[in-house]
């Protein structure tokens, strides 16, 4: 076999690979401390632990021993239900840019927690997992604007992520 065919069989292997590997790509770099604060749940596959929820909120804190504090709530059953909320902590992913985060609710169990698209000004985020079996869309708002909505539907759809399975969360919540 010639030394150039081999170099293209390895050039196609190497980028072929990549090309089947289907999980998401993590953003460049996150500023934690810009991302602090709370986000407004607006879409997410579905979560067991999240049946029932309305408003669904987190709201991220930078603690100074290194870890994200997690808080976790919504109102149970209805728009006027009673609060529910959980705690955890998340820790950035070494040498993964505060992009990848790995969260914990219950020790010792952790999830991967990957912010996938973020808005530039921090108004908005798109987070996931490795298999894509994950998504969120937050924002800043309890609302989010239609036409920024299908755009990310449509950037999620050619992602490869089924965005069929996304349900909008109720927020007409009075605090």
């Amino acid at each position: 076999m010639k030394k150039a065919h081999l170099i293209f069989l390895a050039v196609m292997f190497l980028f072929g690979c990549k090309t089947m590997d289907k999980s998401p790509t993590a953003v460049g770099h996150t500023d934690l401390n810009k991302y602090a604060g709370v986000w407004y749940e607006i879409a997410s596959f579905p979560m067991r632990f999240q049946k029932g929820c309305h408003c669904t909120s987190a709201e991220y804190t930078l603690m100074p021993a290194g870890y994200v504090k997690v808080v976790n709530r919504c109102r149970k059953h209805s728009e006027q239900g009673s609060w529910s909320s959980v705690s955890g902590k998340a820790f950035a992913v070494e040498g993964s840019n505060n992009t990848k985060l790995k969260v914990q609710f219950f020790w010792p169990f952790k999830g991967n927690y990957w912010i996938v698209m973020l808005d530039d000004d921090y108004q908005w985020a798109v987070v996931s997992a490795p298999k894509k079996d994950y998504l969120w869309i937050l924002n800043r708002k309890r609302s989010m604007d239609d036409e920024l909505y299908r755009q990310l539907i449509e950037t999620l759809k050619a992602e490869g992520y089924d965005t069929a399975k996304l349900v909008k969360t109720p927020q007409q919540c009075d605090e």
